[in-house]
């Protein structure tokens, strides 16, 4: 796969098309992302850096080892990764199970490919995605006043 292009394929006009496209499936998908019969899209709980207020995103994810591998859909600007970054931890929900996840770390494309068949590894090289979003589980005695979480997310 090191033939692709590392750039995306994909324009500024139709990223924004897509991003738009999101506003209106995102709600569509939650009905089913996340199910134990779903294992390609799962949910990622994450609080507002700012509002405090707790989100639901439906976002690809799948498991590797004792951690999450997901892809930085829309880069590093995007709303669930800045909070999950901020807050260090968040809650996910894949395949009908719960899962806290801690200590966010952006890999690269080779670390996250284990993680993903093959043929979704390269529809987000297609649209431009090259970096991934992997979290650990919590260990069982974790909790949230013992991470790096803003003192808004704390109260």
């Amino acid at each position: 796969m090191s033939n692709l292009p590392s750039r995306p394929l994909l324009g500024p006009n139709l990223r924004r098309f897509i991003r738009a496209l999101a506003r209106f499936v995102n709600p569509l998908t939650l009905l089913i992302a996340g199910r134990r019969w779903m294992p390609v899209v799962g949910v990622i709980h994450h609080r507002g850096r700012k509002s405090g207020r707790m989100y639901a995103t439906p976002l690809g994810m799948r498991p590797l080892g004792d951690a999450f591998v997901m892809p930085r859909t829309f880069g590093e600007n995007a709303a669930w990764y800045l909070n999950v970054k901020a807050a260090g931890w968040c809650v996910v929900t894949y395949r009908g199970r719960e899962y806290t996840l801690v200590e966010p770390q952006v890999i690269e494309y080779s670390a996250a490919a284990p993680a993903f068949p093959r043929y979704e590894l390269l529809q987000f090289r297609l649209v431009g995605i090259n970096e991934y979003l992997r979290m650990r589980q919590a260990p069982a005695d974790w909790s949230e006043s013992t991470t790096r979480a803003p003192l808004m997310a704390r109260a």
